[in-house]
């Protein structure tokens, strides 16, 4: 029995975020980063809420510790928020989400992302790091109550950004099309949303500014996908990967997808097929367009200038080494695996690594 359930609400499209005005509460906590802080933008989405008292959490970095999920929740404890905003990439609305389980305060809680790759406006996930391990936490309480997608926040993205978050909303739509718990819902959305990637990547990361909404929009597709799809042994690796290696994460998707695909095809071939068809790929046999597929998402990364290794990333062999067997734990142990189309064993993680070894 498949199941397909998404409650956020969504807010899409120019002067989204004017919608901000439909809570009418005393007290709201912003969670953000220095950058939105300092650059005024946090005070300009607070503005939005009227007369409202605006607390900003300003203090969250890259893979966001859960000390400081702790620090946030002892704040909701003491300012009592009623309204609980996240404003940033995949870091803030993570930390806001785990901010908002630890408190266990009734307030609701809207996401507006400002890169187009995490979807995690949409999910029931959430990536804390402990002691250099990137841990997954997974609960439906930590699904936002809505998502506010402007395209007023996109405008200045830095190609770079642009490029990793674009391939981790590829590598999601690829998980999730093949994942244990996928529907014909969830492979809808997967295929829209891989196909807008495969269309609207390059330009964005060329400068045109037209096709963002859309990848914005395919972001939160894809978020919708996974959270009820499930996804697979790439984030696991990956997620591994990134809590011992400062790689965005984005760009271990991208040199992952490849070995990733490899491994599944014995037991997803026909699946990665209607994916690769879904996305105009026209071949008559099944193999011919999962090549085709790998290919086109191997030039999508070469054209955003991508490593497809982690020696192109610029890890040292000796340090990748000696992390090795801890990598091979932590991916085994990530929650992501679960829902793999094979099973994800020890062998198996072990072959992906050395797929992307320096």
């Amino acid at each position: 029995m498949g199941e397909f359930y998404c409650p956020v609400r969504i807010f899409t499209g120019p002067g989204a975020l004017d919608a901000l005005a439909r809570w009418r509460v005393s007290r709201a906590l912003l969670v953000t980063d220095r950058f939105f802080s300092e650059s005024g933008v946090a005070r300009f989405v607070a503005e939005k809420l009227g007369d409202a008292q605006v607390e900003i959490f300003d203090l969250v970095k890259p893979d966001p510790p859960a000390a400081l999920a702790a620090e946030g929740a002892a704040l909701c404890h003491r300012f009592r928020p009623e309204l609980l905003i996240a404003l940033g990439g995949g870091s803030p609305l993570d930390c806001a989400k785990a901010i908002r389980l630890a408190a266990e305060s009734p307030m609701e809680f809207v996401a507006i992302p400002t890169t187009s790759g995490s979807g995690a406006e949409m999910t029931s996930f959430s990536i804390l790091s402990h002691g250099g391990v990137k841990h997954a936490l997974v609960d439906p309480a930590l699904r936002p109550d809505a998502a506010i997608l402007d395209p007023s926040l996109l405008e200045r993205l830095p190609a770079s950004l642009i490029a990793d978050t674009g391939m981790d909303l590829a590598a999601h739509c690829l998980e999730a099309a093949v994942a244990a718990g996928r529907t014909g819902f969830t492979s809808a959305l997967a295929a829209h949303a891989l196909r807008t990637a495969l269309t609207c990547l390059e330009p964005s990361f060329r400068g045109d500014g037209s096709v963002r909404l859309r990848l914005h929009e395919a972001a939160a597709m894809a978020g919708m996908a996974f959270d009820s799809a499930g996804l697979g042994v790439l984030h696991a690796v990956a997620h591994a990967l990134g809590g011992a290696f400062p790689v965005p994460h984005g760009r271990l998707c991208a040199m992952l997808i490849p070995p990733v695909m490899a491994a599944n095809l014995p037991a997803a071939l026909e699946r990665y097929a209607a994916l690769a068809r879904a996305c105009g790929i026209e071949a008559a046999a099944g193999r011919l367009a999962v090549r085709s597929l790998s290919q086109q998402l191997e030039r999508l990364r070469r054209n955003l200038r991508l490593p497809s290794n982690l020696a192109e990333a610029g890890l040292r062999r000796e340090d990748f080494q000696t992390k090795r067997a801890a990598l091979v734990e932590a991916a085994l142990a990530d929650p992501c695996g679960r829902t793999n189309p094979v099973p994800v064993t020890r062998d198996l993680v072990e072959r992906i690594l050395q797929a992307v070894a320096p």
